[in-house]
This record gives structure tokens, sequence and C-alpha cells, in this order.
């Protein structure tokens, strides 16, 4: 969103001589010798740092970073006054930073400092600035400290550079917030960068609320708001839902003549897309073309993402070909969204050619090219073919990462592998990757789905809460990681081990996922609505009443919200826990509809298993309510697509209780129901 800035060039103080080295500089392409002997031609006519550093900027701007390097060397070594050192030193880490040569700009500010011209804010802001601009937020707030720690104080630049560096690297607000408040004790008023980087930290973090207030309080301190505000302002409001308020806010725009770019629509169709709103999203898009705005790869991706999911491949055929007329070059974003697409519609042998077609373009895969065809394949049990993925993934010198551990780790938990899942899990821990809350529902899910350890455990159920003590102690590994993920697809292309016997159900279970879930709480992973589903399905498979209701209880320590209002409605207790439970329903209505669904399903679904009759009917007419399903509901239709077996029960009985009440009130009953 920061793009198309002004180079940094413009309006920089510098002689003509330096415009007429630059020219010299960049006719000899990649020669370093010719490159250093016109530094040396002009060296005595180039006036100080100014014109250095406006050659250090000019080559930046056209990518030369090894330029960029030599000039700042053969400019440091010709200047004796520090200040004017230091001025270079600060430049050229700029420069480098800018250009994403982290490395190189660590190195010059290392040798700016061993040479004593290098512990000045300047230097440590453009170092700082790399390293958000890498989205090394880590690096980002060392190098702030040690700068303080050093005695300096840290100016506007400094602050407006580690928030940046927080909102590029994903920091937790409160840590982003720590360091505003810093600023203001320190007497430094923020400026618009200042806000526009804390709307980037909340846009990123889904913090909607706060970005709206730092958006208003920009208008209420008289802080001019421009396209990048706006356009950073509204993807934190879409990513939080508030598609509403986004579109309001877009509407205003106009007024404060700041018309909306690209990005701004760009942002808005996926918003809406991701929400699952894509006939809107479309809607948008339409307007744009109206508009006459011209489309960049990005809108052509969001696009891509948006008819793969729908299904609807011949407007893909067309938006690709419309790509090439307009000589718009396909990215590996493009072939990403492509491939997920195919994928979802089970068009593996199309995924296959467009990999193919992403190879021939020389369009290099990243790590989630090969984890979507590596998930892909294993959730259509194409093993084999995951694990040719998988081999060229390791060829590219790729490192596995958590999306595709845990890609295959459910593909385990779904064949009834679950031991095997587990070992994984063991290895990924080992390698030095964090499971994510993804990665423990497929384990949940496997546990409550099967219960029962006859296959994959040998028949010995003790073995059981076992794995999870593996879990907690990570255990050595007997074998090299890339060989046991080999192994893994050999067992899943093999078929080895087979569905689990589902007639086998018992409280072992239940305390593996005790287990799992209390590991979760010890690695401050936080459960999601899927952790909840997962587990509500669980309750449904249980032998009883009391190990559903054990389970439950126990969950009740780490969430009573949660597992509160599950737990009341199990007992009978509605009345009480039903203000409670709205307020769970508000928080569920901000999750996609294919989660909220899944939500509404699995929690109908325990209480009519149970006997809880009238509480399965509360719900799934709040998830009627809530338009949850997109069921039908009149006196003659009911629609039960894609409701659970408990669900849809249930919704049939209040909806023949219905039926009832307007015969006894002496209405004619629809002629399809006579």
């Amino acid at each position: 969103m920061h793009l198309g800035r002004p180079k940094n060039s413009v309006g920089a103080p510098h002689t003509s001589v330096a415009d007429e080295a630059l020219q010299h500089a960049v006719r000899y392409g990649k020669d370093e010798k010719g490159f250093e002997n016109v530094l040396l031609t002009f060296q005595s006519k180039l006036c100080g740092a100014d014109d250095y550093t406006f050659l250090l900027r000019e080559f930046g701007n056209r990518g030369e970073h090894w330029k960029v390097v030599r000039c700042f060397e053969f400019a440091v070594r010709r200047e004796r006054r520090k200040n004017e050192q230091g001025k270079l030193a600060s430049s050229a880490i700029s420069v480098l930073g800018r250009l994403g040569k982290v490395d190189l700009a660590r190195s010059v500010f290392d040798t700016a400092l061993r040479e004593g011209y290098g512990n000045t804010v300047y230097a440590y802001s453009a170092l700082i600035s790399a390293y958000g601009r890498s989205a090394n937020s880590r690096e980002a707030i060392k190098a702030f400290e040690t700068m303080k720690n050093s005695g300096l104080k840290p100016n506007l630049v400094t602050f407006n550079a580690v928030i940046d560096a927080c909102g590029k690297g994903g920091v937790e607000l409160d840590k982003v917030l720590r360091i505003f408040d810093e600023m203001l004790k320190n007497g430094v008023q923020p400026d618009r960068i200042t806000y526009n980087s804390l709307l980037a930290v909340c846009s990123r973090g889904g913090y909607w609320e706060a970005a709206k207030n730092w958006f208003y309080e920009m208008v209420d301190k008289g802080i001019d708001q421009d396209i990048v505000t706006y356009n950073t302002f509204l993807d934190a409001l879409c990513k939080g839902g508030q598609l509403d308020s986004a579109i309001e806010i877009m509407s205003q725009m106009p007024a404060k003549n700041i018309l909306p770019n690209v990005v701004t629509y760009s942002t808005m169709v996926d918003g809406y897309a991701k929400a699952g709103r894509s006939d809107e999203a479309l809607s948008i898009f339409n307007n744009m073309r109206f508009l006459g705005i011209e489309l960049d790869r990005v809108s052509y991706n969001t696009l891509l993402t948006i008819y793969s999911k729908l299904g609807d491949f011949q407007e893909v055929v067309d938006i690709c070909k419309e790509m090439d007329d307009c000589r718009v070059v396909k990215d590996v974003v493009t072939y990403n969204a492509l491939l997920g697409g195919y994928g979802k519609q089970g068009k593996y042998d199309d995924m296959t050619r467009v990999y193919k077609e992403m190879k021939a373009a020389q369009v290099c895969p990243n790590l989630l090219t090969y984890s979507t065809l590596i998930d892909m394949y294993s959730k259509a049990g194409l093993y084999r073919e995951a694990m040719d993925a998988f081999k060229g993934l390791k060829q590219e010198g790729l490192q596995p990462d958590v999306v595709l551990y845990s890609a295959l780790i459910d593909a385990l938990c779904k064949n009834g592998l679950v031991e095997s899942a587990v070992s994984l899990l063991h290895e990924m821990t080992r390698e030095g990757i964090s499971p994510n809350v993804v990665t423990y529902n497929s384990i949940i899910d496997a546990f409550g789905r099967y219960m029962s350890a006859e296959a994959d455990f040998g028949g010995n159920r003790s073995s059981c809460p076992m794995l999870i003590e593996d879990l907690a102690e990570n255990k050595t590994a007997d074998a090299e990681g890339d060989s046991r993920i080999m192994k893994y697809f050999g067992q899943l292309a093999s078929e080895r081990g087979g569905p689990l016997k589902k007639d086998s159900r018992g409280r072992q279970e239940i305390l593996c996922i005790l287990g799992v879930f209390k590991k979760m709480h010890e690695l401050e992973i936080k459960p999601n609505v899927v952790t909840f589903s997962a587990i509500l399905n669980a309750c449904s498979r249980c032998n009883s009443f009391e190990d559903a209701s054990m389970l439950l209880e126990e969950l009740r320590m780490f969430d009573n919200q949660l597992y509160g209002v599950a737990h009341g409605l199990l007992m009978g207790r509605r009345e009480t826990v039903w203000v409670q439970a709205q307020s769970l329903f508000d928080e569920v209505r901000q999750m996609d509809p294919a989660t909220a669904s899944a939500f509404y399903n699995a929690l109908t679904d325990m209480l009519w298993h149970f006997g809880q009759r009238r509480g399965a009917q509360l719900v799934v007419l709040e998830g009627k309510r809530r338009q949850v399903w997109d069921n039908v509901w009149s006196d003659s239709c009911l629609d039960l697509h894609l409701m659970s077996s408990g669900a849809a029960r249930a919704m049939v009985h209040a909806w023949l209780l219905n039926i009832r009440s307007i015969v006894y009130e002496g209405h004619e009953l629809p002629k399809l129901l006579r």
C-alpha cells in the first residue's frame, strides 16, 4: 500500500557533475572495472557527500545494489569528516534496505559503527527501516533498544521506522502501543506516516476498532489523510468483517478530494470475496471497470481467486487471456490462486497442467505453491503426486513450514493414522516449527472422529495418553525429518492402517483430547471455533451423557464462556446460559459462512444426540434467524441444505411445531400439506 511514493532522489541537492557521472556510470552496466574508472575520473569534481548521496539513491532506483556498495566504499574512503561519512552510511543503509539487501545494509552499519561514524540517530533509523522492509521486526526492535542504550534519543523518523517494522512483522498491538506511548512521553509528535503505520499494524492484526480510533484521531488533530491512510483503514475494516463501514468510508473519499484508486478497489473486492460475498465483490469490481480504473496484477489475482472458488472456470480462462492481452505478467500469486481454485473444485488434471505451465514460464514456485499442491493432492488421496510435490520442494531448497506439516498431519488423521500424525507433530517441533491451531484441530478431530485406538495404536488403548506425554517431552527423532515425511507419504499411498473402527468408544480418547487441548493452552495457541466444533463432534460420539459432560466440564477450566455455554445447554440450563450464548453467537457471526455453519451443526448435533431437544431447537432457530444456512422456511417448504443430521431433525421438529400452531390458530394449511 505504500508503493508509488516519489523516488528518494527527487529534490535531493547535487551538482550537475553528479548527473554527468551518473550517465557515465549507467553505461558500464555490470562492468565493475569500468564503474571504478568513472568514480576515479569524477572524484575531483564531485561536491562531497551530497553528490555521492545522489548517486547512491539513483543506483538504488535502478536496483543496482553492487554499485551502491562500491560507491559508498569509494566515497567514504575519500571523506575525512565524520559527520559527512555518517551521512553517506545512512544513505547507503537506507538504499540497500529499500532494495531488500538487509545483510549488506547491516554490514555497512557495522563498518560505520566500527570506524566511529555510525553511532548516529540517522544510521540507526535507516537500519531499523531496512529490517522493517524485510519484515524482520525482532531485529528492528533489537536495533531500536541498542540505539537507546548507546545514549541516542530516537526522533520522529526512528519511531516511525520501528512502528512500521512492527506492522510489517506482525507484532502484537499491545507491544506497538508501548512504543507509541514512549514516543509521546519523549515529546515526539506523531505525523501522518506514524498514523499510517499504526493503521497498518491494525490492518495486519484485524484490530478494526483501534484502527477506527486512530483514523478519527488524525481528523481531530488536523493531520491530513492521504490515499495510503484510507486504503490501510479500509483494509483493517475489511479484515475485521466491517464491510458495510468500509463501503461508507470509501464513499466519503471524493468529498475529501481523495479519489479511490486500484488499491482501494482491490482491497474492497478482496474483503467481500473473503467474507464469502462474491456477488458484491464482483459488483464492486464492475464499478471499478466502469470508472475506467486500470487493473493491476493484484486486481487480476483477486478476480482469479473469486472465480476459481465459484467454479466459473470459463471466467478464469477469460481473465488469464485478458492478462496476456494487457501484458500483465502472471506471478507466483497468480499461479497459486489458480492451483488452489482448481484443487478445491477437484480439477486435479488442470491443477497439474497449471503447475507445468508455471514451470515453463520460469515462475519460481514458492513454499505456498508446494503447500497447496501437497494439501490438495493429499485431500484427494493422490499421495504419490503429493510425494512428488514434496520432492520438488526439497529440490528448490525450500524448508517445510507449518502449513505443509499441518496438511500432511490432517491427511494422516483422516486416514486413521493418528499415531503417525502425532509423531510428525514431534518432528515439526524438533525442526523449530511451531504448530498452530489448525495443526491441533486436525488431531483433536481425529481422536473425536474415530473414538478408537484399535488400528493405529496396535490395540493398546493405554498408548493413547502416552502419545500426548511424548508430545510434551519432545523426544529425539530416530530418523531424518525428510525421510520420515517421505515414509508417511508412502504409508498413505499404500493405504496402510486403513480406517479406524468406529464402534469402540471410551474415555481414553477423551483424555487424549484433553491432553492436546492442555498442550495448546501451555503453548498459548488460542483455540478457535473450529476447535470448538471438533470437540462438540467428539461429544456427540461419546458412549454416554456422563462422558460428554465430563469432557465439557474439564474444558470449562480453560474457557468458561465457550465451553460453559455448551455445558449449560447440555445440562438443560437454557435460561441461565442463553444471554451468554447470544454473546457467543455474535462472535461466530464474524466467521465465514462455512465455519459458522459447522459450529451450529456441531452444537445442535450434540444437544439432539443427548435428548436436549428444546435446546437444539433454540440453537437451530437462532442459526436460522442469523441466516447461517441458506435454507428456505415457509408454510409449505423447508430446505435443509448444508445442515447436519441433528440440526436437520431439530429444524424439522421446529417447523412441524410451527405448522401445528397454524392449524390450531384456524389457518388453512398450504395445498402441499393437505
